[in-house]
């Protein structure tokens, strides 16, 4: 299914996430709920700081908090200009602006990890 990069969360940001880094995860059920496996391990780039931090350090990420009433962050990657994405965490608004800069604005995601 298509969704745009600023609608992704969850497990559909995650495995985005992944394409973008050249890897293809497992999805499986953890917890009751769609998770993404990758080489033996829990993927999720949007909620973990191990995975998700390197990523904003080699993509050069710059994270600010754009309306701290609403806990509401953006992210831009340095010297791209325009291309920039939000989201209700930092980890999440980050990894929307890398998918965007590697995919583009709109995704083809696998239907279950939109549930």
């Amino acid at each position: 299914m298509k969704i745009k990069t600023a609608e992704l969360t969850g497990a559909a940001l995650d495995w985005a996430v992944a394409k973008c880094v050249g890897s293809d995860p497992e999805i499986t059920q953890y917890g009751g709920t769609t998770a993404l496996r990758f080489e033996h391990r829990l993927y999720s780039p949007s909620t973990d700081w191990a995975t998700g931090g390197p990523i904003i350090e080699r993509e050069r990420i710059d994270i600010w908090c754009y309306e701290s009433d609403l806990a509401i962050f953006r992210a831009n990657i340095q010297g791209s200009g325009m291309l920039d994405q939000q989201g209700r965490t930092m980890l999440i608004a980050a990894m929307r602006c890398y998918v965007a800069s590697k995919l583009g604005d709109e995704i083809e995601v696998p239907k279950e990890l939109l549930k």
